[in-house]
């Protein structure tokens, strides 16, 4: 039995299949518990060295991430829930592990693996940070 009331369902959001994974488990959660969905993404902060040439790819990854949280949103309105989005700038494991404690959520709905380039032998570099170090339940989807 749940004792607390899952009302608020994190969801970090890369664009990738398991992600999307992890919508659709959230988007059934939400509807037995009448939850509404936040969806995260987090772009990375390269070097300040760095400045206008990385001014393209910054624009392109967050033209990319409005572009996935829309089609979220979508799909989450189909399915009569409230979908929230943020994205925010940073470090994906430190800055979502915060973003996470500052908003109280009561669960994280996350893909095994996402994006990133480095693979771990079960779970992805921040899906396996999260579940080690969130103060809050974490749900890993395949």
């Amino acid at each position: 039995m749940i004792r607390t009331k899952i009302a608020k369902i994190l969801v970090p959001l890369d664009g990738s299949k398991t992600s999307f994974n992890g919508l659709d488990m959230a988007i059934f959660l939400a509807r037995q518990c009448g939850a509404i969905i936040t969806g995260l993404h987090v772009v990375s902060i390269y070097p300040q060295h760095m400045g206008e040439l990385v001014t393209p790819l910054k624009a392109k990854l967050i033209a990319n991430a409005e572009k996935f949280m829309e089609q979220a949103k979508v799909k989450s309105a189909q399915n009569g829930i409230v979908f929230r989005h943020k994205i925010i700038y940073g470090d994906a494991k430190s800055d979502m592990l915060d973003f996470i404690k500052q908003n109280k959520f009561d669960l994280v709905v996350i893909g095994s693996r996402g994006m990133g380039g480095i693979k771990e032998a079960f779970l992805g570099s921040v899906s396996n940070a999260i579940v080690h170090k969130s103060h809050v339940p974490v749900l890993v989807v395949k």
